[in-house]
């Protein structure tokens, strides 16, 4: 369920979203959570899923759950996304995990505005997603 602090739409005059995201999150929130880039480390700073882009989005997305968790918000008060992918040839594993995920999280079956990039590497050869977040609290 779409929290009530956050309306997601597709405005008028632009193209279909490419994907479960829409293309506008409108937001009322007395405050933002910016929260650096996620990758598949776990929290001991150990590499989850070697050469695995599906375990690395899940460990991500627990790392960002838990970030949240102790601000006092959730995964459902993420209001953008931007997604870093090293290699195209990664991007059905990260969507797999993904879709998984967004299942529990976006029950609607649709997520927030999302940005997807592919890039060459990340600061570790072995790391192939890094997921950056901005969250609201109403």
């Amino acid at each position: 369920m779409t929290p009530s602090h956050r309306t997601l739409t597709n405005p008028p005059g632009v193209h279909p979203p490419v994907g479960r995201y829409k293309h506008l999150a409108r937001v009322r929130a007395s405050e933002f959570l910016f929260l650096a880039g996620q990758v598949g480390l776990d929290k001991h700073g150990t590499i989850v899923g070697p050469g695995d882009t599906g375990s690395q989005t899940k460990q991500a997305y627990k790392n960002i759950a838990t970030i949240l968790e102790n601000a006092g918000a959730s995964l459902n008060d993420i209001v953008q996304i931007t997604t870093y992918i090293v290699g195209q040839e990664n991007l059905q594993s990260y969507l797999d995990a993904r879709t998984e995920l967004f299942a529990e999280v976006f029950p609607e079956g649709i997520g927030p505005p999302n940005t997807l990039v592919f890039i060459d590497a990340l600061f570790e050869k072995e790391m192939l997603v890094e997921v950056a977040v901005v969250a609201a609290v109403p």
